[in-house]
């Protein structure tokens, strides 16, 4: 699908307001709220957009792990396909000509990453050699995805009509906090409805929960408050005119290790920098126009960070999934 210049600017006011009304949307942009609703839900069926209710484990006391995955010759599809089937697994890619899987474990109980990490994964035949890492600090994730690469699409005034506040909704901050949330069963069936569509109506949650539309408003807003759940805008890079997809593994002195994460997150091909634990202490995910804009941005930008001394780029063949939505040919399914 080609997007216009209207759809950018209604992806831009949802990345702003994922629940925004398409009343206040139309009124900010100059256009009717019919036509807004019909610019979102075209892009949704093209598989361009969706937006979707995210958990933040490390909000449950949980940490977050990436695990890079060495596979015989002719297994990695079906295994990034059963990785993409679990809920608390994202970010799955395929590499090395569908030989190598990388994906990011968000597990929301320790048995459940125990399960996952130490017993599925190490005794798949399939698998030749797993690597994880543990995440340590996150430096852009989120909601912060491509919310650098849209600055300009709108006024100043149109956004700070929409209610932004200036820079990315993305905080740097620990990635397990203490003391951990706890949910409850209408919390739980709540975050699912969520997941499955992030604007669904409260009317529609109230049903789904049990509660009244109020109580679903007001425990929504208290775990969106606490860091429990946030509402990611997942965009298909492709429809933005991103073809160049890479993982950058990066060896950074310690000293340096912040700033090169902070430089990173202000870049807008970086979709997520996250520290990790290993040789290799900083992980990003990011997209380039195309193969030689990707060998700049490599060299030139992120190559001349003072303190970065290596750096392995692992070319995305596929996508599988992203934070919460299958991928199937560039597309959102």
């Amino acid at each position: 699908m080609r997007l216009e210049p209207e759809d950018v600017r209604i992806i831009r006011a949802l990345q702003i307001d994922p629940r925004v009304g398409f009343t206040a949307v139309g009124a900010v942009l100059g256009i009717s709220e019919l036509t807004v609703a019909r610019r979102y839900r075209r892009m949704c069926r093209a598989g361009v957009l969706r937006v979707v209710g995210v958990v933040d484990p490390g909000a449950l006391g949980q940490s977050q792990w990436m695990v890079r995955l060495r596979c015989r010759p002719g297994s990695g599809t079906a295994i990034a396909e059963a990785l993409a089937g679990r809920d608390d697994v994202s970010w799955v890619t395929l590499a090395a000509g569908g030989s190598e899987v990388t994906c990011a474990v968000r597990s929301r109980t320790a048995e459940q990453r125990d399960d996952l990490l130490g017993r599925r994964l190490p005794r798949a035949a399939a698998v030749l050699d797993l690597q994880a890492a543990v995440q340590l600090r996150q430096f852009v994730a989120g909601r912060g995805h491509y919310w650098v690469a849209l600055t300009g699409v709108l006024t100043p005034e149109q956004e700070t009509a929409l209610g932004a506040t200036g820079g990315s909704p993305f905080v740097e901050r620990p990635i397990v906090r203490d003391p951990p949330a706890t949910l409850s069963a209408p919390d739980d069936t709540l975050l699912a409805a969520l997941a499955a569509d992030g604007r669904a109506s409260l009317v529609d949650l109230a049903a789904a929960t049990g509660l009244t539309a109020g109580r679903v408003s007001r425990r929504m807003q208290a775990l969106l408050a606490a860091g429990v759940l946030y509402l990611d805008v997942e965009i298909a890079p492709l429809a933005l005119g991103y073809r160049a997809r890479a993982i950058l593994a990066l060896r950074v002195h310690p000293a340096q290790l912040t700033a090169v994460g902070r430089a990173l997150a202000a870049m807008p091909e970086v979709a997520f920098a996250a520290a990790v634990s290993g040789r290799d202490n900083l992980h990003a995910v990011v997209h380039c126009a195309d193969l030689d804009r990707l060998f700049v941005f490599t060299t030139e930008r992120v190559g001349a960070l003072p303190g970065v001394e290596t750096m392995e780029v692992s070319l995305t063949s596929r996508q599988v999934k992203q934070v919460g939505t299958r991928v199937d040919g560039g597309r959102l399914t």
